[in-house]
């Protein structure tokens, strides 16, 4: 027997949340009808405007499209803070029933409603104030052999910038000073780059033109390269002077030591074309054996397996976001098993930023955003 399939979907999930929302804190914080309607007129307002924020761009007015972007996304991560403190709350009450009297359980009851909604907007205004200030993290990478002409090499990386509703070129400018004022050897970009068109966001990205390094700036795609339009994107990136690495290598000359650079598209980019299947092994075909280190960009950590039987010394990622916002980012590590910092894999490091941007809601609540700061520098000899 063939059993049906169940497919979920979002719209309905959308809606529950609010609803259970609503029924667990509502009738604790209302006094009376009017205080209950005004509550449930602003819970259905949100689960108006969070799905409407998806579909701002289509506006031809901009100043209209962003605010509503603004208003949508910063619900949506409001709600998802107020969800997860609710649960927490029903748990508390769940064990102040068993412990407490009638009268000292809805006291609880009522204060903590008051106090999850506080806390709610607590997270949600802290993580917005933390989501605008990407961090330089340092970040050393020991390396066997390598040549004393690389020891101090320095790599700048941004990752999952996601310039769109609401990261503009403001963002961007900043990012670019900040990432220029490293004066590192070279500048990775790690994918996800993008959420639009080249039409809807050029003006934004155009600061990208500015990057300046020894070596210059390389970009290889993330999976929003592909839901945006790669290959008008990975035109309009080369436009603006960066080069992008698909399944390729170059090799740099850095004071008298080769060092390879390698990039490969993103895990999922043979869904969107059959020739673009991220293929580690490829990116180093050809490359020098006696290279003093052999360093991978890829969008997602999941390519370290693949990258560390091509041979790479180095694989730097992204795609993660580490979770983003508490508490997602206590429940990220269940799918993905890189979600954020240094591993090692074997001979392979591996490095996966936490995002230079975000996705969605405007919320960095626990999980910094970064730009970093990467050091090559000569592991210890063994004794």
């Amino acid at each position: 027997m063939t059993l049906p399939r169940v497919r979920l979907n979002p719209f309905w999930l959308i809606f529950s949340l609010p609803v259970y929302i609503g029924w667990r804190l509502l009738p604790a914080l209302a006094n009376g009808p009017i205080q209950m309607s005004i509550g449930v007129a602003l819970l259905v307002g949100c689960c108006v405007l969070i799905p409407l924020s998806a579909r701002v761009r289509s506006l031809r007015h901009a100043t209209l499209a962003t605010l509503l972007a603004w208003i949508g996304l910063l619900s949506m991560g409001f709600f998802s803070s107020l969800f997860a403190l609710a649960l927490l709350r029903d748990v508390v009450l769940l064990g102040a029933h068993m412990l407490l009297s009638v009268a000292q359980t809805a006291s609880l009851a009522a204060s903590s409603a008051r106090w999850t909604v506080a806390l709610a907007a607590l997270v949600t205004l802290a993580g917005w104030v933390i989501a605008r200030r990407p961090r330089i993290l340092d970040v050393d990478i020991p390396l066997a052999d390598l040549p004393a002409a690389l020891q101090g090499f320095r790599i700048a990386q941004i990752s999952d910038v996601h310039v769109g509703p609401t990261i503009k070129r403001g963002f961007v400018e900043k990012i670019v000073a900040r990432v220029n004022d490293l004066n590192a050897d070279l500048i990775a970009v790690t994918g996800d780059l993008v959420d639009g068109s080249v039409h809807q966001l050029s003006l934004h990205t155009a600061p990208l033109a500015g990057l300046a390094a020894r070596h210059g700036a390389y970009f290889v795609t993330g999976n929003h390269e592909y839901y945006s339009g790669e290959r008008a994107w990975t035109a309009e990136i080369k436009r603006l002077g960066l080069r992008v690495l698909k399944n390729e290598h170059v090799v740099l000359n850095h004071d008298g030591a080769s060092l390879v650079l390698a990039g490969v598209t993103d895990l999922s980019a043979h869904h969107f074309d059959a020739g673009q299947r991220s293929d580690p092994a490829a990116a180093l075909h050809g490359a020098p054996a006696d290279a003093g280190a052999k360093i991978l960009l890829a969008h997602q950590p999941s390519s370290a397996a693949a990258a560390a039987r091509a041979g790479f010394d180095v694989q730097l990622s992204g795609h993660t976001h580490g979770g983003q916002f508490w508490p997602w980012n206590l429940f990220v590590r269940f799918f993905q098993p890189f979600t954020g910092g240094l591993y090692q894999l074997g001979q392979l490091w591996l490095y996966v930023s936490r995002g230079t941007g975000y996705w969605g809601p405007p919320n960095r609540f626990g999980v910094p955003p970064e730009i970093t700061h990467i050091r090559l520098i000569a592991a210890p000899a063994l004794t």
